[in-house]
């Protein structure tokens, strides 16, 4: 049994209802940029026994909420996860990222992928049950899975690249062993998200954090038609509740009109695209979540304030009422840095919160009545 929800802004937000003010939260909130998160993954003894330990991952998860009025909690794990459970062998050595022991380079290797048991994933699903028990319904919790061509990135490279050499010459010599690889992955991450939310995931996120380094085309083939084979199988709903479902593709602005048609609620943008130029071709098809470039949180607190309300400023006034409407979710147009000063984020969350509240106002905006968030 969980606690009923007390702040449920963010998932209005995701469903396009009018808000009070305009949720925040930070891709990467919970991570290496707070002392306490250094403090947990010590004590856990690498990344892999920080992410694998649902004990850990709980703490960790909630370490950003007891500094910050968030309104969202995402899960803490990592996006390889799917790839690991196929026995690829994912490792993390200090200071070059994660690496597989067996990436997926030839005919053989894709013939012999599989949509992993589940069961391998347990201890997502085990630590998302923590979470939620954790959170005590203080705000909702997302579940995430990294897209099908950004997790084949990983496999095929290996590792982390600069110029994906060697997924792109696959993906051009052989284009039927990439389409092999990109179904099983849009299947398995399917099947991973609908076991997020069986585990009390409120909403879900696909992050297709290399789409932008496809040509125009390439993209739409190989990363938009497997994030939309995802979207196909994800539950849309769980114990009588609506999951809004998101997608953020990092680069993905170019090709915002293809994937306003995609099957979801909400579409991230990084900070290379205008929000109010992006609403306006969106309408109210979609929430937009973004999309403040990250470093500006290294500036100093008045730079924080001024380019929160920038961003704010952007999409303008959301609308308000009982009808579904143009609705903005705010975060980073990328995730956060591990050398971002905490105070600088405490700045940001704040100045979210009273500017958006300030926009209602002076937008001729009205309390929405009988939302549980106003008297």
């Amino acid at each position: 049994m969980t606690a009923p929800l007390r702040n449920d802004t963010f998932l209005r937000a995701c469903l396009r209802q009018a808000t009070s003010h305009t949720p925040i939260w930070l891709m990467r909130q919970a991570g290496r940029y707070l002392p306490e998160y250094r403090a947990t993954r010590a004590r856990a003894g690498s990344f892999m026994g920080l992410a694998t330990n649902p004990q850990f991952a709980t703490e960790v998860t909630l370490q950003p909420l007891e500094r910050y009025p968030l309104d969202a909690a995402i899960l803490f794990s990592d996006i390889l996860t799917v790839p690991d459970a196929m026995g690829l062998g994912l490792s993390f050595e200090n200071g070059e990222g994660p690496r597989f022991a067996s990436p997926v380079r030839d005919e053989s290797a894709v013939r012999h992928l599989a949509v992993p048991d589940m069961e391998r994933l347990r201890y997502v699903f085990d630590a998302v049950r923590s979470i939620r028990l954790a959170l005590d319904g203080r705000v909702p919790l997302i579940g995430f899975s990294g897209s099908p061509w950004t997790l084949a990135c990983y496999m095929v490279e290996g590792g982390g690249s600069s110029d994906y050499r060697l997924v792109k010459t696959l993906l051009y010599s052989r284009p039927d062993l990439m389409h092999r690889i990109l179904q099983v992955n849009a299947d398995a991450v399917a099947a991973y998200l609908n076991a997020q939310i069986d585990a009390g995931a409120q909403a879900v996120m696909v992050f297709d954090s290399w789409g932008g380094v496809l040509a125009h085309g390439v993209f739409q083939d190989f990363s938009l038609a497997y994030t939309a084979r995802v979207l196909a199988q994800v539950k849309r709903t769980h114990e009588g509740n609506v999951i809004p479902r998101i997608v953020f593709t990092k680069g993905g602005g170019l090709w915002l009109d293809d994937m306003a048609a995609l099957d979801c609620d909400v579409l991230g943008l990084d900070w290379t695209v205008n929000l109010g130029a992006a609403r306006t071709r969106i309408g109210d098809r979609k929430a937009l979540q973004g999309n403040l470039d990250p470093n500006v949180l290294f500036a100093g607190p008045e730079v924080v304030r001024a380019e929160a309300r920038r961003v704010l400023d952007s999409f303008g006034p959301p609308h308000t009422g009982s009808a579904a409407g143009a609705t903005h979710i705010f975060n980073l147009g990328h995730g956060i840095s591990q050398h971002t000063p905490p105070d600088h984020v405490a700045v940001l969350v704040e100045e979210v919160h009273a500017h958006s509240r300030r926009l209602r106002r002076t937008g001729d905006s009205e309390i929405v009545p009988g939302h549980p968030e106003n008297p």
